[in-house]
């Protein structure tokens, strides 16, 4: 334990640690700090819609502050903004948050951090691309992915309506 440390936060204190960890953070930064951090996720958030603006639809055509939206299917292409996540995860990227905002139809909102690098930013834009490409041409690869883990793809509509928890722990 170290020597100037409050100890261990448990569950029952609440958001209590996440205020901890968000003091510490813009303590650390400063106000300097804070307005670079800023400037990047700016940065990084343009350059990806820049990247991005012509292969998939933007609904709001303008410059984005931290984050933005695409709209996940084409008319030529029974694709869905789900599809389009769970492919993602193929190329190791965690997924955008699908379906937010609710006016824009397929919406996927995509918030780069300020800590992702440019090359990081360009193998994310070219995942997207090369999916956007995959969509057209072969669309149930989108469909049933993710291939690559251990169950597949869930049913979510099943898994929302029959919810069984359990407690699983691995050998």
């Amino acid at each position: 334990m170290p020597e100037k440390s409050i100890g261990r936060v448990k569950s029952f204190y609440g958001h209590f640690g996440m205020m901890i960890r968000a003091y510490a953070y813009i303590s650390m930064h400063g106000p300097d700090g804070l307005r670079k951090i800023s400037e990047y996720a700016v940065l990084n958030a343009n350059y990806l819609l820049s990247k991005l603006k012509g292969t998939y639809k933007l609904p709001y055509d303008r410059v984005c502050m931290h984050e933005f939206v695409l709209e996940g299917h084409w008319d030529d292409a029974d694709v869905h903004a789900l599809d389009i996540a769970k492919r993602l995860m193929e190329y190791n990227f965690h997924p955008p948050t699908n379906y937010f905002p609710l006016i824009v139809k397929e919406a996927l909102m995509i918030e780069p951090t300020e800590t992702e690098s440019k090359q990081t930013l360009d193998a994310f834009a070219d995942a997207l691309i090369k999916i956007a490409e995959e969509a057209h041409h072969n669309s149930d690869l989108l469909k049933s992915a993710p291939h690559v883990t251990p169950v597949g793809r869930m049913d979510e509509v099943k898994a929302a309506r029959e919810l069984t928890l359990c407690c699983w722990i691995p050998e």
